[in-house]
């Protein structure tokens, strides 16, 4: 056992403080050549992706250079968690927000003047007050890191407005290095930040967008409620994960469901009173295996690792928010699922909403094309990675083998005939129906709207018996998603023909098909759990349960996320390793010196008494 306790110098070395206090034997990618580069005073942006390290790129220069370092991120909850896991090592890291007193928030000021401090995390609405900028010129200031940097788009999924004031920095403290990080942004965006914070002398490091260990699923929404069920029971029974809903009503009704069912659900939308958000999302951050439903209002600055799952109800509004949303899961490095089930209606619904936005032609025309983007993604018959790393400018030159297109390729059918009677019927009927009431014409269908409208009179009626209604509504959404049929966004969702119509009506141009995939995986539970951990008996799991019921117990004492004490990856190690003694502990990732001083022993014992139970 360490004795004297480690503390980070301007002398360190960084792979001295990477072993020591945070206990990793080696950085990941660039993080060393970052952390070196800021060391020596240089501005960066990082791009890396969920789960990659970027906070330690900033937490290990600011542990080394004189000074304090100030992290302006745009949560309360980011801030409050990254300062709980930075106290739990004796780092010396504080937050100012709203959460605290005018006593609480002056005393941590008097320390950053005192250079008491190491970390302190602020909102950008705080760092951009006179009195604090101020406060900031009496400080000695190791660095700048602004976090979730894509904040500071307009074209954005996160646009914050407070986020572009932040070249005041520059201008007022023009000797201290910054560092913007963020896992998400796209060629214009990383153009964007870097001109907006002006940062045009900064280095950029891209260390790619890739997340090998999520398995990317998409397929057709049927039964919402009962697929999504389906999903938990098979592959997530025990398991903490975000489900995703477009609207606030489908937030609480999907949420009641799935408590009737015995799950462990709890609701998140803007529109619930604060107290009650931030009571669920404590709950998720401290419990094991919560669900969380949610709207996209959930979810960004939560670093909790061990989300083994995020299931999206609907489709997301761009690729950038499906990777932002998509990388909560996972982010430890093990095995993770991202889920995801949609239909033509969530593509009507998010068209009208972007063309019924306050915002200008530009930026509609904008939303559009990431939407468009998005669609793409979930229609591809290729490998989603690829396409998904594409959008991003990064190259995949082999298809990945852990997407479901890959995993279970994807049959196309010659459906130009079909096309052909879906195009007819839609100028038949006038252009102002959707895809259910198409259908019911092209089906032969005489319901009371049909018949109201007379529509059993068109040349088109009955002609289309030779496909099932789900298969009539694939063709329609896959019309929408070529950009063959339009969906009429002033009025009720009506689909109407363009330009891309003609060639195809006329029989110029084939038309192939994508056979829906239904999300469903033949899998145990047990067939999952080998997956997940590299278990190799029934005794494995029984150690990972005793550990894991240690680690929520000394949470629970101290009321802090359990996977602050250890994360899941460290108690992987112990189960397989099962050290015998402290110091072989220290060899473990994520167990530093701070650690091993004080969760050492409990868990040495509940170590020593399993292995005693196997020798009876």
């Amino acid at each position: 056992m360490v004795s004297t306790p480690f503390h980070a110098t301007s002398q360190s070395d960084p792979q001295e403080v990477l072993r020591h206090v945070f206990g990793y034997e080696s950085f990941r990618g660039q993080q060393d050549a970052i952390i070196r580069h800021v060391l020596r005073g240089g501005d960066a942006l990082v791009l890396m992706p969920t789960g990659g390290g970027k906070s330690l790129c900033y937490q290990i220069p600011a542990m080394m250079r004189p000074g304090v370092g100030v992290v302006i991120s745009p949560l309360i909850a980011l801030m409050q968690d990254q300062v709980t896991g930075l106290l739990q090592l004796d780092v010396r890291a504080a937050f100012l927000n709203s959460t605290q007193s005018w006593q609480e928030a002056r005393s941590i000021e008097q320390q950053m003047v005192k250079g008491e401090l190491d970390l302190v995390y602020v909102a950008p609405e705080r760092l951009l007050n006179d009195r604090f900028l101020d406060l900031l010129e009496r400080v000695p200031l190791a660095l700048f890191a602004i976090d979730e940097a894509h904040c500071v788009s307009q074209w954005g999924h996160d646009f914050r407005p407070e986020y572009i004031q932040l070249s005041i920095l520059h201008e007022r403290f023009p000797q201290i290095p910054r560092i913007a990080l963020t896992a998400t942004a796209d060629d214009p965006t990383r153009r964007e930040v870097l001109d907006k914070l002006g940062l045009l002398q900064a280095q950029t490091f891209i260390t790619g967008f890739d997340r090998p260990n999520i398995t990317y699923r998409i397929g057709l929404k049927q039964n919402p409620k009962s697929q999504l069920l389906d999903f938990l029971e098979r592959e997530h029974p025990d398991d903490a994960g975000i489900v995703y809903c477009l609207t606030r009503n489908n937030v609480e009704k999907t949420a009641a469901w799935l408590v009737e069912k015995g799950w462990n659900a709890l609701p998140y939308h803007a529109g619930l009173p604060n107290e009650m958000r931030q009571q669920h999302q404590e709950l998720f951050l401290k419990e094991e295996g919560v669900i969380i439903v949610a709207t996209i209002a959930f979810g960004m600055g939560i670093d909790k690792p061990n989300v083994r799952f995020v299931a999206h109800l609907g489709i997301p509004k761009s690729v950038e928010a499906y990777y932002q949303e998509t990388g909560r899961a996972g982010r430890d490095g093990l095995p993770a699922d991202a889920w995801m089930i949609y239909g033509l209606q969530d593509l009507i619904t998010l068209r009208q909403i972007i063309s019924g936005s306050e915002a200008d032609e530009h930026f509609k025309a904008i939303g559009q094309r990431k939407l468009n983007a998005m669609l793409g993604l979930c229609e591809t018959t290729t490998c989603r990675r690829q396409v998904l790393l594409s959008y991003f400018g990064e190259t995949l030159e082999q298809p990945c083998g852990n997407c479901d297109t890959c995993l279970y390729p994807v049959k196309t059918w010659d459906g130009s005939i079909a096309a052909q009677k879906a195009l007819s019927c839609v100028y038949r009927t006038g252009q102002q129906f959707g895809a259910g009431y198409l259908t019911d014409v092209l089906l032969g269908n005489a319901t009371d709207r049909v018949m109201k409208f007379r529509h059993d009179q068109v040349s088109t009626f009955g002609i289309g018996t030779e496909l099932k209604k789900d298969q009539w509504l694939s063709v329609f959404r896959q019309l929408v998603a070529m950009g063959v049929l339009e969906v009429d966004v002033d009025g009720y969702g009506g689909l109407l023909l363009n330009s891309e119509s003609r060639p195809v009506l006329q029989g110029a141009q084939k038309i192939e098909f994508r056979h829906d995939a239904i999300l469903t995986k033949k899998k145990t539970k047990r067939e999952k759990l080998v997956q997940k951990f590299r278990w190799k008996d029934a005794s494995d799991q029984a150690l990972w349960d005793e550990l894991r019921s240690c680690r929520l117990e000394l949470a629970r004492e101290q009321g802090v996320p359990p996977y602050v004490i250890f994360q899941d990856t460290t108690l992987e190690a112990l189960v397989l390793n099962k050290p015998s003694t402290l110091q072989a502990m220290l060899q473990l990732p994520g167990i530093g010196d701070v650690k091993l001083e004080r969760y050492g022993q409990a868990f040495l014992e509940v170590l020593e008494e399993h292995i005693g139970r196997q020798w009876e």
